[in-house]
């Protein structure tokens, strides 16, 4: 089966780098970068989009709902990556944001043969997962046209749940298809069609943003601490003693004594010293607020 590529700007010539493999490592290494430099410039593009996704992203987890992403390739992995960063960060469930590649866990090492090419497989996906119209599914492809995710999305979409994308090319399949269309346009890469460079560093800007949104929006940062951290290795628990110092200004003892006191929990440990509380209390007001520290300062 041809496939016409011509017209998708990631699989076009960048004049800038025509003649890299006669330039010495630091001249290559510049024109690099310099391309690299444009890619925070395209995304910017694109917030308004981005801010549409992370507030259906935090109105489905605040109802139970999950932020799936379905992708192929780099695309996938970085999927993978952003969704497996999201418990020892933010202490969240390892099921509310889930990343699913072409071709299964096979593929986040290896490349799987023609499995990107299996439009089926990506509704199969999600339909393995018990998809629902309650989550959020994020399509990730930078040429916009992989019938893996295309696949995911049509299913999705059938479900009545809210369908996004992320691609590098407009007026792709993807971005007719999706509800909301997040398209970082970079350009030409520095090697022809290598999209794992400036489209998949735009992606990775882009999930970083949607995650991080998500979380913020449902109350697991205070300031800019990460107040839901969970102290699964020593340079966590370090990392939580830290955290509670900084949000209430006490000294390194006290908040050692009310993390000891409420199992680790920085949060409850936080309003238990902000509040010269008991434990048990500062559990009730933070559930009362839905687990916002700012709400349960306030009651």
């Amino acid at each position: 089966m041809k496939i016409d590529l011509t017209s998708l700007v990631t699989e076009s010539r960048n004049r800038a780098s025509e003649q890299i493999d006669t330039l010495s490592t630091l001249e290559l290494l510049k024109v690099i970068n310099d391309e690299d430099k444009k890619v925070a410039f395209a995304v910017e593009q694109t917030l308004p989009e981005i801010a549409k996704v992370v507030d259906a992203v935090a109105l489905a987890f605040s109802s139970g709902g999950r932020l799936i992403y379905s992708g192929a390739g780099t695309s996938g992995r970085l999927g993978i990556l952003d969704a497996s960063e999201c418990p020892p960060t933010y202490g969240s469930k390892p099921e509310q944001v889930v990343g699913l590649i072409a071709g299964g866990h096979a593929a986040i090492l290896k490349a799987v043969e023609n499995a990107e090419d299996n439009g089926p497989l990506g509704a199969q996906d999600l339909q393995t997962l018990n998809f629902t119209k309650d989550d959020v599914l994020v399509g990730i492809a930078a040429s916009g046209r992989t019938p893996y995710v295309l696949g995911a999305m049509q299913y999705a979409l059938t479900q009545g749940a809210t369908v996004a994308c992320i691609s590098c090319n407009p007026q792709s399949p993807m971005t007719e298809l999706a509800q909301i269309s997040i398209t970082p346009v970079v350009g030409a890469e520095v090697v022809t069609g290598s999209s794992r460079m400036k489209a998949g560093t735009a992606q990775k800007l882009v999930l970083n943003m949607i995650t991080t949104g998500a979380m913020i929006k449902t109350g697991k940062v205070f300031g800019n601490l990460m107040v839901d951290v969970e102290a699964t290795n020593a340079k966590l628990l370090q990392r939580q003693k830290n955290i509670v110092v900084q949000a209430t200004e006490c000294s390194f003892e006290t908040a050692e004594l009310a993390l000891s006191e409420c199992e680790n929990h920085c949060k409850t440990a936080i309003v238990m010293i902000l509040l010269n509380i008991d434990a048990a209390t500062a559990q009730q007001k933070l559930a009362k607020e839905g687990g916002f520290i700012r709400g349960a300062l306030t009651q």
